[in-house]
């Protein structure tokens, strides 16, 4: 079977077997689930695709537009500010552009007003700091879009994005940083408090690439599941824990995680471990783009942009 990269929309319906489903550890899951990668899609400032500039991404507008499509969940990227507030945002820092001049800031080192007072403003007649963003070789573009919206908080999420759609939290901690377990509880609580206080029915999955974090959200809530991302050995980190499928499978053995989200070049680089994830019940996602013939015991479709690919378990 042949692995083909497309963009949720040019998915027929039929083709998904999507089925949103309850909440809870012992979730029955289909065996095909679509999750919206930053809502509506990531925005790749500088893609000859224009769907990739379409709809801001991690914003209410982008979560309602991607609950038109059959999905499951979409995920999204939750970082605490330094007043306690859990707010969707996706890099480790926030840059503006004033006269020519480029201001970064850290994300976690902003209260809530200095985060929201960036890009549109809700307040009719305000003026917003304008947003650029880093492109990986470093360089400073403007994060133009077709369809802006405000930056937005967790709460704002639950209260005004479609209750059918499943929220996939990813807990985004900066590659860099070695935390220490009594900040990684601070910063848990702080979202685990918004989740208990407007989830409701709502599904949710929570997801981290920290294994510290995986391992204490589990400790600190038994509602929800938590899945382990990981780059599958794609990447080398210092903590060994990130540099294998293996070493993903281990962490969620030994502490009852429920799943691993793998870069899917991680799980071609080793095929022989879904074998053992699938003996495991542990449940595999997969995300990034790739055109790959498929063979052997996996079977798929891998969806870019827009969606995670659910292999069965």
């Amino acid at each position: 079977m042949a692995l083909k990269a497309v963009h949720v929309s040019d998915i027929p319906s039929p083709s998904l077997h999507s089925t949103r489903f309850s909440n809870g550890v012992e979730l029955k899951v289909p065996k095909f689930v679509v999750i919206g990668h930053r809502g509506h899609g990531m925005n790749a400032l500088q893609s000859i695709d224009r769907r990739m500039r379409a709809i801001k991404e991690n914003s209410i507008m982008s979560f309602n537009a991607a609950a038109n499509f059959p999905i499951d969940f979409i995920e999204f990227d939750i970082q605490v500010t330094n007043d306690d507030c859990p707010v969707i945002f996706h890099d480790d820092f926030i840059l503006s552009q004033e006269n020519g001049v480029v201001f970064e800031k850290r994300i976690t080192e902003l209260c809530l007003s200095e985060f929201i007072a960036y890009g549109p403003q809700r307040e009719g007649g305000k003026d917003g700091k304008v947003l650029v963003r880093k492109t990986k070789d470093g360089k400073i573009v403007q994060w133009e879009v077709e369809q802006d919206d405000p930056l937005c908080t967790l709460e704002e999420a639950f209260l005004n994005v479609e209750p059918s759609l499943g929220f996939n939290i990813e807990l985004k901690f900066d590659d860099h940083i070695v935390y220490d377990q009594d900040h990684l509880a601070h910063v848990l609580k702080a979202v685990l408090k918004v989740v208990f206080d407007h989830a409701k029915d709502r599904p949710i999955i929570f997801s981290t690439f920290q294994p510290d974090a995986a391992s204490l959200v589990k400790k600190l809530q038994s509602t929800y599941p938590v899945f382990f991302l990981t780059n599958g050995g794609c990447e080398i980190f210092e903590d060994e824990r990130r540099n294998s499928l293996e070493e993903a499978l281990k962490l969620c053995l030994e502490n009852g995680l429920q799943g691993i989200v793998s870069e899917i070049k991680g799980v071609f680089r080793n095929p022989s471990v879904v074998t053992k994830i699938k003996e495991s019940k542990i449940s595999l996602l997969t995300y990034g783009s790739l055109k790959y013939v498929l063979s052997g015991p996996l079977y798929a479709m891998h969806v870019f942009s827009l969606v995670y690919l659910f292999i069965p378990s």
